[in-house]
This record gives structure tokens, C-alpha cells and sequence, in this order.
């Protein structure tokens, strides 16, 4: 206190003096500040038994969201979903509730991991939803393609998966590799464009040995619209118990392999096509 007030007279005077500012409307910041009390001790007795006036008391907003998060606790609602439902924090939902009794789970462990299944598979699907409308949608952007521009994907395509000679090893051949229908496809489509005669095609398939060769046969026959019976001798390629493979079951069909017989001239055109690609997209840059 800024001042004694030891004596009980003057501590009576006081209290008749702050109940009175009391009784008047005053907070307990304005009594300390009029009596020059600053203990706040000695302010909380000279005050004691006068109840606060109205305007001071806090809001019951909160007082009423505590009530609610104990009622809902009480139907067996989790703090998720009490810290969702009311938008307050976790750690006042724990301080309101904590003396309630847990409530007994709305499912068991199963039933939970059933949920969790099909919440995700639910996910999944949505997902894979989004990804198709999205493949859609670009699919329909290329719209019809033009001779000019299967001529340009035909060579990139061809100088990605074709082989290619090399300064050491000249093989000036036209051999393709590749295991994706579509891909086959827009090539033997980019080779028809050339003019290239498709009895100058010979197919083989390279799979894996313990696959069903006679199936892909059948598979990359219907694919490149030939007779099985013109294939060659498939090249197989030997198991290594070592690893662990994933080109497995029905949908494997190992890669379908498509030379070009007599094919020195037509590989020199591509190679030098690609340069002229290169040396376009070069100059683009700057």
C-alpha cells in the first residue's frame, strides 16, 4: 500500500469507504486506484461479501461453450470432435471434460479398420476419378493428328526406344523395342506414313522364360494386325533366383521386337531427321 493502515479504524473507514465505491459501480481497479490500495490482499477484504456490478462480469459465452462440450462429451463424442464442433482449443476441451468419465467407443477395433478401409478406398477412388477426367480432357486436346506431326513423334519416338549405331559398332538397321500397345502401334502407323512395306517387317518377341509365349504371341499379333505364324523364334530371357520379379501374370506379355529388312537407308534418314530436330529446338533457345 502506498500508505499504513494498520489500525482497525482505519481499516473499517477503508471498507466503508471501497464498499461504497463498490455499492456505486466501481471495479476493483478503480477502488485501488481512488483508495490507493495496491495490495490486492487488503483490496479483495475491504471488497469482501459486495458482489461485482454487472458490467464487470465476464461474458457467459464461454461458460456456455463448456456446458456444451460436457454435454456432448457425455453422448460419447471424442476431443476431435468437440474441438471441431465448438472451435475451441483441445487443451480447454480437456480441462472442461477431464473429470468425465470416457465414453465407451462407437466401434470396435474391426469395425474401426473396416472404416479405415473404406474411407480409403473411397479416397482412391475420387483420385483415380481425377486423374481419368484429367487424362480426358488432354486426350481431347491433341484432337486429329496431322501427317507432319506423326512424322515428328515417329522420330523422337524412333531415336528414344529404336537402337542406334554407334562410331565404334555401325549397325545401320532399323530395330525397335517396346512393350506398350500404343507405342507399337503409332510406330507401325509412323513406318505406313514412310511408305515403308510391311512385308519388310519380321516381329519377334523378347519374354521372360517362364512366361506363356504362345499368349503373347497371340497378344502382339492382334496388336500389330498380323498372322502369329510369321513371328520368329522368341528370345527368352533366363530367371535369376536372385531377384524378385513384378512382369508377372496375365497382363504380361514381355516386348515385341519389329526390324526393318534392308533398312541402312531408312536408319541414316532418321538419324539425320533427329539432328534436324536437335538443331531446331537448339536454335529456340537462343
Amino acid at each position: 500500500m502506498a500508505h499504513s493502515h494498520g489500525k482497525h479504524a482505519d481499516f473499517e473507514t477503508l471498507r466503508e469507504q471501497a464498499i461504497a465505491l463498490r455499492r456505486a459501480g466501481h471495479s476493483l481497479r478503480q477502488i485501488r486506484d481512488e483508495l490507493k490500495i495496491f495490495n490486492n490482499d487488503v483490496l479483495n477484504r475491504l471488497v469482501k461479501g459486495e458482489p461485482p456490478p454487472e458490467w464487470t462480469k465476464r461474458p457467459r459465452a464461454r461458460d456456455d461453450l463448456r456446458e456444451k462440450a460436457r454435454e456432448l462429451r457425455l453422448q460419447g463424442w471424442t476431443y476431435d470432435r468437440i474441438e471441431a464442433e465448438l472451435g475451441c482449443s483441445r487443451s480447454s476441451v480437456s480441462l472442461w471434460v477431464r473429470d468425465l468419465p470416457r465414453p465407451t467407443p462407437r466401434y470396435t477395433p474391426e469395425e474401426q479398420r473396416a472404416l479405415m478401409r473404406e474411407g480409403l478406398a473411397a479416397r482412391r477412388a475420387a483420385e483415380r476419378e481425377k486423374r481419368e477426367g484429367m487424362k480426358v480432357a488432354a486426350l481431347r486436346e491433341v484432337g486429329e493428328l496431322t501427317d507432319r506431326e506423326l512424322f515428328m513423334a515417329g522420330v523422337a519416338l524412333y531415336w528414344a526406344e529404336g537402337a542406334k549405331s554407334k562410331p565404334y559398332d555401325r549397325r545401320e538397321r532399323a530395330v525397335f523395342v517396346n512393350s506398350d500397345p500404343g507405342v507399337i502401334r503409332t510406330y507401325l502407323a509412323w513406318l505406313d506414313l514412310l511408305g515403308v512395306d510391311r512385308a519388310r517387317l519380321a516381329f519377334r518377341v523378347l519374354i521372360h522364360e517362364s512366361a506363356d509365349v504362345e499368349a503373347a504371341h497371340r497378344h502382339w499379333a492382334d496388336i500389330a494386325e498380323v498372322d502369329a505364324a510369321v513371328f520368329a523364334k522368341p528370345t527368352l530371357k533366363r530367371h535369376n533366383p536372385k531377384t524378385v520379379r513384378k512382369n508377372t501374370g496375365d497382363d504380361y506379355h514381355g516386348c515385341l521386337v519389329i526390324a526393318v529388312a534392308r533398312s541402312a537407308h531408312l536408319y541414316n534418314r532418321i538419324e539425320g531427321w533427329w539432328k534436324g530436330i536437335v538443331a531446331q529446338a537448339q536454335a529456340r533457345l537462343g
